[in-house]
């Protein structure tokens, strides 16, 4: 999967290079780069991002060519919202402007252009909801319950109780173990925030993934209003804190630690079905 991976305009309907080049040119810092030298390296700790100004960047992977980036385009977003190294290396292909932005610096201006993370967050799902059918393609009927990924998280103590705070109306909902919680193909209302408990993921019958305390699901459907991609059902007596589309756009604006926690674990997320 390379660094490119989901801001290519060519491969979504739904990165708009504007809104990026506004977002990096307030918050970041421009640099020429000559034809020849390396903006990063695979299996490097990846702690910078990049909007290409002007030239080309090509994309390797152990000295093989992956791809070309150009002008309009963003690369090194993956590793630096996962925090896991980078996939490939790239190269200036010619004499670039790159604007480069660090992961503390992205953190703080979200908030200042919730559209941006708005958009990142649509592409994310985009590209996880076609790695989940691809997975489900070749999808081994005998996978081993280990196997299976454990989630949690996503939301540290801190931002629990700030969730929790913003919604005295709206106390944690309990489902039984076994309980539905919502089902594939579905519209999508809420989003959860696992409290305690567990809850399993399957899709087209296959679990996928456990939810532990501090982890989210159904923020795909809230984001680009499709049908659920996915069952949820209780795997252990549970409650989980249920957001509107209207307070999950509210929390995006005005809560930066909401946007970046759920950039990051939906990065993790694709790269982990991607690796399947």
């Amino acid at each position: 999967m390379s660094e490119l991976d989901f801001t290519r305009p060519g491969q979504s309907d739904v990165y708009n290079a504007n809104v990026a080049r506004l977002f990096f040119h307030a918050n970041g810092k421009a640099r020429n780069v000559a034809a020849g030298s390396p903006l990063f390296a695979e299996n490097t700790a990846g702690k910078t991002m990049y909007f290409i100004a002007a030239g080309e960047v090509a994309l390797t992977r152990a000295g093989k060519p992956l791809d070309v980036i150009k002008a309009g385009e963003v690369l090194g977003e993956m590793s630096v919202l996962s925090g896991e190294p980078r996939s490939a290396t790239a190269t200036a292909r010619a004499a670039c402007e790159v604007i480069e932005m660090d992961g503390s610096t992205f953190a703080g201006a979200i908030q200042k252009t919730p559209e941006f993370a708005l958009m990142l967050l649509a592409i994310l799902i985009k590209r996880l909801r076609l790695a989940l059918a691809m997975q489900m393609l070749s999808k081994n009927q005998n996978q081993a319950p280990e196997t299976i990924p454990v989630s949690g998280e996503v939301f540290d103590q801190d931002l629990l109780a700030q969730l929790t705070s913003n919604f005295p109306g709206k106390p944690p909902v309990y489902y039984p173990k076994n309980g539905v919680i919502m089902r594939e193909g579905e519209a999508g209302i809420f989003m959860y925030v696992v409290m305690d408990g567990s809850v399993r993921i399957s899709v087209k019958d296959n679990v996928v993934e456990l939810i532990r305390p501090g982890g989210v699901f159904g923020e795909m459907a809230l984001v680009d209003q499709s049908k659920r991609a996915a069952t949820a059902s209780a795997a252990a007596d549970s409650n989980l804190l249920s957001i509107n589309r209207n307070d999950f756009l509210k929390l995006i604006k005005t809560n930066p630690a909401f946007g970046n926690s759920l950039l990051r674990a939906l990065a993790t997320r694709l790269r982990n079905t991607g690796r399947k």
